[in-house]
């Protein structure tokens, strides 16, 4: 089945480009020039999603607060420029990777090719992985402890998958992200910190133990 993409951007000139780009590269292509589009279009499901930050009205980030409890697919944001705080914002309410304009394209479809193929790698997953009373289900892409599951966004359960399919090996950030990613990125390793520190700190809710 043809994956599909939504692209959301209020530049029509890069809805064009991207949406031309990745129809060559064999994806259905979804689009929307602002966050009300964006909202509309969810209800068709799509795989991944490229989402512009600075728009009018509804703006990326306000758009990926409202889906991210009802949508898995990963979430990719476009900007124009971004601090380290705003990286750490959009990791919080759920995105997965900030890509920054002006981009590479060929950049940009790598991203996209690693993110769906480590989603078509866990939607094949049927394993679960215990240690104490943590229980990671790879096929429902969820963590619970003592039964409770634990929210967690879609790249920190991808950390977390990769940490725990390796068990007692120690990898450093930047392995963490080429692996997570497929490929050598010029990005900032530094979000795999920033996630690991999200996901020891929802973990310390519920117990003293030092998992990662």
């Amino acid at each position: 089945m043809m994956q599909k993409i939504l692209i959301v951007d209020d530049e029509p000139d890069i809805v064009q480009l991207l949406k031309d780009y990745f129809e060559l590269q064999g994806y259905f292509i979804l689009t929307g020039k602002n966050g009300k589009e964006a909202l509309e279009k969810i209800s068709q499901k799509p795989d991944l999603i490229i989402l512009d930050i600075s728009m009018p009205d509804v703006d990326g980030l306000e758009v990926c607060r409202r889906i991210r409890m009802h949508v898995s697919c990963p979430i990719l944001f476009l900007t124009a420029k971004v601090t380290e705080q705003d990286r750490i914002n959009g990791f919080m309410i759920g995105g997965d990777d900030y890509i920054l304009k002006p981009f590479s394209i060929e950049e940009l479809g790598a991203r996209v090719n690693a993110h769906l193929r480590r989603e078509q790698r866990s939607r094949s997953m049927e394993r679960l992985h215990f240690s104490g009373e943590l229980m990671v289900n790879y096929s429902e892409r969820c963590l619970y402890y003592q039964e409770e599951p634990l929210n967690l966004t879609k790249t920190e359960f991808d950390i977390l998958e990769y940490l725990s399919m390796n068990k007692g090996q120690v990898f450093s950030k930047e392995r963490i992200y080429e692996k997570l990613w497929g490929y050598d990125s010029e990005g900032d390793s530094n979000i795999i910190t920033e996630h690991i520190r999200r996901i020891r700190m929802k973990l310390s809710k519920y117990t003293d133990r030092t998992f990662i």
